[in-house]
């Protein structure tokens, strides 16, 4: 069964271009031309993937993004790729923060897009990262790699997908100090820039979510001028 991507976008000369190329990639489509439609559609179709615009006539696709994480069960997980306006580096954090997996500055190629998209499909059908044993255990804290699931003291952390295999990553490493490269370059499978906040972005959302106390981390640190450790015990 082809997998169901949604495009959330009111260029609708833009979202023609795209579902057209996509579906001749093997995609269904489905385009939505707000966010209120697109929303909708989201709980409708449940679709594998959403394509979703920054700009919207209706609502903002930040809000957009915060309403599909708000949503129950593995609707919440659904994997958003966010277009932006090119150079626009704050909204991008924004987007990541608000749940988005990956982002996209327009004007874009297709051809970009569609990698992006098998991408992050690849990273919530299957993991970016391998192993044997499917739950790793660190004391309190969980991570079970066929279910895709977190949890600390029994109670389900909300990761996004691509956040999830940055755990897994680190957790798989633990005690080996990576650095930014190293950490997407194990997810993505390729080398990306010298440096992108996005991770910081990232890192932030998964503290948040598995740390006591985020702002004093005890799981995963911070090393100065390097990256990033995953430390096997707690102080």
């Amino acid at each position: 069964m082809n997998q169901h991507l949604l495009m959330i976008e009111d260029d609708v000369r833009l979202a023609n271009m795209v579902c057209a190329y996509l579906g001749q990639s093997g995609y269904q489509m489905t385009h939505a031309g707000d966010a209120q439609t697109g929303l909708s559609q989201v709980q409708s179709i449940a679709p594998d993937l959403v394509i979703l615009d920054l700009m919207l006539p209706d609502m903002d696709g930040l809000e957009v993004c915060r309403r599909i994480r708000a949503l129950h069960g593995a609707l919440a997980r659904t994997p958003v790729l966010m277009l932006t306006a090119k150079g626009d580096s704050m909204d991008r954090i924004i987007g990541l923060e608000m749940g988005a997996d990956d982002y996209l500055p327009k004007p874009f190629e297709p051809r970009e897009l569609l990698a992006r998209i098998r991408a992050v499909l690849r990273r919530q059908g299957d993991g970016a990262v391998g192993g044997d044993a499917h739950l790793m255990r660190f004391g309190v804290l969980d991570i079970d790699r066929d279910a895709r699931t977190v949890s600390v003291s029994g109670q389900l952390c909300d990761l996004t997908s691509y956040q999830f295999d940055l755990l897994v990553a680190l957790a798989e490493r633990a005690g080996r100090v990576l650095t930014r490269d190293q950490i997407m370059e194990a997810v993505r499978g390729r080398e990306l820039e010298a440096f992108d906040r996005s991770i910081d972005v990232h890192m932030g959302r998964i503290r948040a979510a598995i740390e006591v106390d985020a702002k004093n981390p005890k799981r995963i640190l911070t090393v100065r001028g390097v990256g990033y450790v995953f430390a096997r015990q707690q102080d």
